[in-house]
């Protein structure tokens, strides 16, 4: 075989192998951005779940402080009727 049949078949090998290469490693990334956007899909989800729960909290806590406010700013007199009231009353 002529070297230039050797060089030639030796320059086309070479360029077939580095385009496989590149593809796989092509490949490779393309799953692991897939895998990285799930993992991110989770978290928003998780942290979606997470905001609404502390929401809810938040608005729980809010009602309680505007009830202590209302009781330490009201009359003795009155928060005693209501009180009192509420003690009659059957659950």
């Amino acid at each position: 075989m002529p070297p230039e049949v050797g060089f030639i078949l030796g320059t086309m090998f070479g360029t077939f192998a580095t385009l496989m290469i590149q593809a796989f490693g092509r490949r490779k990334a393309r799953i692991a951005v897939k895998a990285a956007n799930l993992d991110a899909e989770r978290s928003i989800k998780l942290l979606d779940s997470e905001n609404e729960r502390r929401t809810g909290q938040i608005d729980r806590l809010q009602e309680r402080i505007q009830t202590l406010e209302r009781i330490t700013t009201d009359p003795a007199e009155r928060t005693a009727r209501e009180i009192e009231a509420l003690r009659l009353q059957p659950n």
